[in-house]
């Protein structure tokens, strides 16, 4: 007698599945190679801020020409520029906080999606933590 072999079932992932993963794998790479370079430019600023602060200016006219200075030579940063940060002096000790805001739209399918990105950041003069 011949021994009837049982099927077994095949596993593994069908076609259609291995579909529907490329196309969620290929919509979460759009979406980061359209956030990456906003991203790049906030850390850039926030590096740049964060070096002049550390060099304790003098003024906020010191701060505002450095920013600016920077961005000469930072090719990244194209959304704010000097004029665009908030000093404010902390109490008698002559030291600053300069902080910054701003938004940006990252089309994502033009003109009716759009993603909105909020980002912030500060740097304080003289050693102090800011918020």
């Amino acid at each position: 007698m011949i021994q009837s072999r049982r099927l077994s079932r095949q596993r593994g992932a069908s076609l259609i599945s291995l579909i529907v993963l490329a196309v969620i794998v290929g919509f979460f790479m759009l979406m980061g190679a359209r956030v990456f370079p906003s991203v790049n430019e906030y850390l850039t600023i926030r590096k740049a801020v964060s070096r002049i602060m550390a060099n304790n200016p003098a003024s906020p006219t010191d701060v505002r020409s450095a920013f600016d200075k920077t961005i000469e030579v930072e090719y990244s940063i194209k959304t704010i520029s000097g004029k665009d940060l908030n000093i404010q002096m902390l109490g008698d000790s002559g030291n600053m906080r300069t902080s910054f805001a701003y938004n940006i739209e990252i089309p994502i399918y033009d003109p009716t999606v759009f993603i909105l990105v909020k980002y912030s950041g500060s740097a304080t003069s003289g050693g102090i933590k800011g918020p």
